[in-house]
C-alpha cells in the first residue's frame, strides 16, 4: 500500500513527509514523494500539498506533463481516497481569485476568496493556532473534537457553494472554512503537520479512510 504526497514544486515537503511517515509506518502504509504519474496512478491513496498563491500553485501541477491528468484519472475516476492540504484543498475548488482569476480543478463547486474578517483588528494572513467548530459527522474527524485547535497560514479561503460540502470551520472575525469535501475527497485549510495531536490523528484516519 502507498500514499503519493505530490511534488510540484509546491514547497518544503518535508515536515509533511515525516508527519505521514510516523502515522503510516504503524500500518504499513509507504510515503511517497513524487511527481510521476504512474506512481499517482498506482497509489492507493493521494495527498495534495500547496504553499502560496493559488495561481502559481495551479500553474506548476499543469506544467509536470501527464500528472493534472494522472490525479483525475486516480482520484475522480478511480475514487481514491484523497486529502488536499492547503492550497492543495484550494484547487478543488472551481476558480481561486488570489490576484486574479485561476481556475482549479473543479471538483467542488465554488469559489476561493480573500479573507474579509468583521474586525479590522485582525491581521491578514491568518495565522496561528485557532479552534475547529461545526465539525460534520465524517470519518476524518474521528477522535476530532469541536473546540481542537490547528495550525493556520492563510490568506484566502474556500467558499463552497453547496453548504453541504463545508466539512467545519474557524472563527476569524467571521466564519471561515477549515474543511471541504464530498465523496472521497477531503481538504483542510490548515497544516496537519503542524498541528501537533490534532494533525496527527487526521492522518492517521485518512491513511484508515475507506470512502
Amino acid at each position: 500500500m502507498s500514499v503519493v504526497i505530490i511534488d510540484y514544486g509546491s514547497g518544503n515537503l518535508h515536515s509533511a513527509e515525516k508527519a505521514f511517515a510516523r502515522m503510516a509506518a504503524p500500518l504499513g502504509i509507504d510515503i511517497i514523494v513524487s511527481a510521476d504519474p504512474d506512481a499517482v496512478r498506482r497509489a492507493e491513496r493521494v495527498m495534495l500539498p500547496g504553499v502560496g498563491a493559488f495561481g502559481d500553485c495551479a500553474a506548476g501541477l499543469a506544467e509536470v506533463p501527464g500528472l493534472r491528468e494522472a490525479l483525475i484519472e486516480r482520484v475522480i475516476d478511480g475514487g481514491a481516497p484523497f486529502l488536499g492540504v492547503c492550497v492543495g484543498m484550494q484547487l478543488m475548488a472551481e476558480v481561486g481569485r488570489e490576484r486574479g482569476e485561476y481556475a482549479g480543478l473543479g471538483w467542488i463547486p465554488g469559489a476561493v476568496e480573500h479573507l474579509e474578517p468583521d474586525d479590522p483588528g485582525l491581521k491578514i494572513p491568518h495565522m496561528g493556532w485557532n479552534a475547529l467548530t461545526d465539525l460534520a459527522n465524517h470519518p476524518l474527524w474521528e477522535g476530532i473534537t469541536s473546540g481542537g485547535h490547528a495550525y493556520f497560514v492563510h490568506s484566502y479561503h474556500m467558499a463552497p457553494a453547496n453548504p453541504a460540502h463545508r466539512l467545519a470551520q474557524v472563527g476569524y472575525g467571521g466564519p471561515v472554512t477549515a474543511a471541504a469535501g464530498r465523496d472521497n475527497l477531503f481538504g483542510v485549510q490548515f497544516h496537519p503537520e503542524k498541528s501537533q495531536k490534532v494533525g496527527l490523528q487526521l492522518i492517521e484516519n485518512f491513511l484508515r479512510w475507506r470512502p
